[in-house]
């Protein structure tokens, strides 16, 4: 038995009290002695062939990530003991055997796996830090590779295992194949482990998409989201901040802020509770409007109330959100109401999106630049972050032009295309024919006397951002420099301070650490003399150290909005003593302004907000902080928010 509820749902579930993942259990758990020596050895084995491989210039480079990613999990499941239950010994022995085929294969140039049957195991090379990841395809069973058919991809996002790992993953995909009952391609995405789809994590799913696009041919209009319990976070989350990427959007259970699925009383720091309207996805219902979502449940589980929740406040926006129930089923994501769940989503999909110009009616919120795009419609700047940014309206079927009300929007741009005029909150604009119809993006810009449409010349200083304003993927905070190519770089000279010199140490040492460990890469590091014009043009630079030590520092530090000497930092007309003080930040780095600079940070989480639960995962530290530092006898370093803030849309502070 199951029913179906679309705009409201059983009072009682209301009071069913949130589920709080407990701790995971994911202390080191080695392989016996023997089978440890014996699996390093395979392992080395492998990496030699793969070294073989890399020089070959004629082999394919995703082929090659097709093979890394063999070695990759037996690297870290070594590194890092993660042997969590006897059969991950035998299974780390099949990947490496896997691996090692694979590599024979592609230097004899026969690389079978690209012959695609059932469930296919794929990697590729992330571009935030050159870490191979793995992902599983599952093909339908008539899928012809020749053809020139595209095929709709439908997305899964995993739930929380507590001990997955690439060992893991690479042998127990969701994926079950050849399926003969559907005639999608499923892409099982690893998302860097347990981390409830955010940041490296939601980059993950993106990358992954985007590699099946250059393997197969995929029907763009027809990409569906789906997942379940953290994987129905993540859902909820990316099919509400990105809604132009799906034809629909499933999400099961799941969390969708922090809390109240944390029953978390006490209000967090403004610089942290401020932030939280980065993730949280109820803050998104409005963006329901722009994508079709189903959500189903168990009667039982506890979780329930995120998808009642949801489905609540899309109703008081007037939209309706299908909620599939099986009364008697707990926190399992395979119950009778997932049958109709998915014959919802399998009905969206048959439909697709609607091809270009998209929808033609939108209702669009963010409360960052860094989720900006609807449709035809960008975002490009905030009158004030993280505050409830809105664009509403559509094609008046009567005139031919765009009418738009905004709200808290600084600046937007819109497919030039879509409409001869726009009308923005009452004034008429041109659309069609403005800046010379030289650029395919109009932008315009909202003043003290109403919106005005930019000429070309104004358009392209706009684009260059010299007046240093937030913009996407330059919004901060400190953890958003994590999401794009970065590079963390170390300083050669003498430090101004040696107390500093060793905090800033432990700090990189603590990221590189708990980076490698639960986002499962390594943290590239160079000295100041390795940085080239190339890397500042590129990458995110992540400076550690002072004036003294840092060459790369020394060079900006003038240019911060911080002042620094030989024994002093002066933050926000305060200042601190550099020897038991330092300064955590990210700016807009003086020597490529379209990149961050950070100072001092890697990840503001650590590895107790990791083990505790995914809603515990947003930023600490804002944009800039003070930290108090205690070195104790061990070595290791007690560490004190002293005071932290976020800049304003004009990267200043407020």
């Amino acid at each position: 038995m199951h029913r179906s509820l679309c705009s409201r749902f059983v009072p009682a579930l209301a009071f069913f009290a949130l589920l709080v993942s407990a701790p995971a259990n994911l202390s080191a758990q080695d392989a016996p002695p023997a089978d440890r020596k014996k699996l390093e050895a395979e392992l080395q084995e492998l990496q030699q062939q793969i070294q073989t491989l890399k020089q070959n210039p004629q082999i394919e480079r995703s082929l090659l990530a097709d093979v890394e990613i063999y070695a990759k999990a037996a690297e870290w499941i070594l590194r890092h003991k993660e042997f969590y239950k006897p059969q991950y010994v035998k299974e780390t022995y099949q990947v490496l055997e896997t691996g090692r085929q694979r590599a024979s294969q592609l230097a004899a140039g026969k690389p079978e796996w690209t012959d695609p049957k059932g469930t296919v195991l794929f990697g590729y090379y992330s571009k935030i830090d050159g870490s191979v990841q793995p992902y599983a395809l599952t093909f339908p069973a008539d899928f012809k590779q020749k053809s020139s058919q595209r095929w709709p991809l439908h997305v899964e996002l995993h739930g929380r295992g507590g001990r997955r790992n690439e060992v893991f993953f690479i042998m127990h995909p969701n994926g079950r194949g050849p399926r003969k009952d559907h005639d999608w391609l499923h892409l099982d995405p690893f998302g860097r482990t347990d981390n409830g789809w955010r940041w490296s994590g939601e980059v993950d799913v993106h990358e992954a998409i985007a590699d099946v696009k250059k393997r197969y041919l995929i029907d763009k209009q027809r990409i569906t989201l789906r997942g379940f319990s953290m994987g129905g976070a993540g859902a909820w989350h990316l099919g509400l901040h990105y809604p132009s990427e799906w034809c629909g959007v499933g999400p099961g259970a799941g969390f969708v802020d922090f809390y109240q699925y944390q029953n978390h009383k006490e209000k967090l720091p403004p610089y942290q509770d401020k932030t939280l309207h980065i993730y949280d996805s109820i803050d998104y219902a409005l963006n329901a409007a722009d994508v079709p979502v189903v959500t189903y449940g168990g009667g039982k589980d506890k979780q329930l109330v995120s998808s009642t929740r949801m489905v609540e406040k899309a109703k008081e926006l007037d939209i309706k959100i299908p909620l599939y129930i099986s009364p008697e089923a707990a926190h399992q994501s395979r119950m009778p109401a997932y049958q109709d769940f998915l014959a919802q989503l399998l009905k969206i999909s048959k439909e697709g999106r609607p091809a270009w110009p998209g929808r033609k009616q939108i209702r669009f919120i963010t409360y960052t630049p860094k989720f900006n795009e609807c449709e035809w419609l960008n975002i490009e700047e905030l009158d004030q972050m993280y505050e409830p940014t809105t664009v509403e309206g559509g094609l008046d079927e009567e005139s031919g032009n765009l009418e738009l009300t905004t709200d808290n929007v600084a600046a937007l741009s819109i497919a030039r295309d879509i409409a001869p005029k726009v009308e923005l909150d009452g004034t008429l604009l041109p659309l069609e024919s403005a800046a010379s119809g030289l650029l395919p993006q109009v932008y315009f810009v909202k003043g003290n006397s109403g919106w005005d449409v930019l000429k070309y010349d104004d358009s392209k200083a706009f684009i260059e951002n010299s007046n240093l304003r937030k913009r996407r993927n330059l919004q901060g905070p400190i953890d958003d420099a994590f999401t794009l190519p970065f590079v963390c770089v170390k300083g050669t000279g003498t430090p101004w301070t040696p107390e500093q010199q060793a905090w800033s140490q432990s700090v990189l040492s603590l990221f590189e650490k708990e980076f490698d460990k639960w986002l499962r890469g390594k943290v590239p590091v160079i000295t100041d003399k390795e940085v080239t014009d190339q890397t500042i043009a590129d990458k995110n630079l992540i400076l550690f150290g002072d004036p003294g030590s840092n060459a790369l520092i020394a060079k900006i530090v003038e240019d911060l909005p911080i002042q620094w000497s030989n024994d002093q930092i002066t933050v926000n007309g305060k200042t601190y003593d550099t020897k038991d003080h330092g300064v955590a930040l990210i700016y807009p780095n003086p020597l490529n302004p379209t990149r961050y600079v950070v100072i001092n940070s890697g990840h503001t989480m650590h590895e107790k907000d990791f083990r505790a639960s995914n809603s515990w995962l947003f930023p600490k530290l804002g944009d800039i902080a003070v930290i108090k530092f205690k070195e104790n006898k061990d070595g290791n370093f007690e560490n004190e928010t002293v005071w932290a803030e976020l800049f304003d849309s004009n990267w200043e502070l407020p």
